[in-house]
């Protein structure tokens, strides 16, 4: 029963996204909106729900397989990116980057404010 309460709280945050998505018109996908609510949720609660952290793990498990059906169906649609091929490439070396240093930068400062207080003798 956790794991359906947590995967509920995730459906109703995608929903509320996809929901953001259509009313303002957004060009960002539902999802990601609801990522952006659930995280901005989570950071004013200050911690995560027993459930919410049993269905992340689930889902955590098996990423690879939420990730591969859009990569996959990139390939379908490459025709659509000729001639565009330089602003492609650059957009994911780019993505690739910011991505990485933002993740490096978070996961420094939450591990600085946990290691904070402590002492290192």
């Amino acid at each position: 029963m956790v794991l359906l309460r947590g995967f509920l709280v995730l459906v109703v945050f995608f929903l509320l996204g996809e929901a953001l998505r259509v009313l303002v018109g957004l060009p960002i996908s539902g999802g990601v909106l609801g990522m952006v609510m659930v995280t901005a949720t989570l950071m004013l609660r200050g911690r995560v729900s027993d459930q919410l952290a049993e269905a992340s793990r689930g889902l955590i498990s098996v990423l690879v397989l939420l990730i591969s059906p859009g990569v996959v169906g990139v390939f379908f649609i490459a025709d659509r990116f000729a001639g565009h091929w330089l602003s492609v490439a650059v957009a994911l070396v780019a993505g690739t980057l910011l991505s990485s240093v933002t993740t490096l930068w978070l996961m420094k400062k939450t591990a600085g404010d946990r290691t904070q207080g402590h002492s290192h003798d």
